[in-house]
């Protein structure tokens, strides 16, 4: 792998997409549908289509990475409470499912399994023989 400053702005702007989506999404999974955390569906399948998207795309592992390591750092600041004592993510109530808990701990499995799945590219299909 060689350095050149293409793969490096690629990896940047792969980083802030995924830092504004992390917090897109961060905001948004909280919203149901009645008893159906619709937001929390729509956040995890976004962002793993967001993901498997850009290591397709570039066929580069480390964009991936970086996009994933910005939507993990929108999560978890985004996560937390803000300087004004507000909460973006709350717990849930007894009894119902809490929606940022999975987002946070889907975020960085997402990202593992995306970044760690094999490049079959490579792979060469077996010719027929007569």
């Amino acid at each position: 792998m060689r350095f050149s400053w293409t793969r490096l702005g690629a990896w940047v702007v792969a980083l802030v997409v995924g830092a504004v989506y992390g917090v897109a999404c961060t905001i948004a999974q909280s919203s149901a549908v009645g008893w159906f955390p619709l937001g929390l569906v729509l956040a995890i399948v976004g962002t793993a289509a967001l993901l498997a998207a850009l290591r397709l795309l570039t066929s580069d592992r480390w964009t991936a990475l970086a996009c994933g390591l910005g939507v993990m750092i929108a999560t978890q600041v985004f996560s937390g409470k803000g300087p004004g004592g507000s909460v973006v993510v709350p717990s849930a109530a007894e009894g119902q499912i809490n929606s940022g808990l999975i987002w946070v701990i889907a975020v960085p499995i997402l990202v593992a399994i995306v970044v760690a799945w094999p490049d079959l590219s490579r792979i060469r299909r077996p010719t027929q023989e007569n």
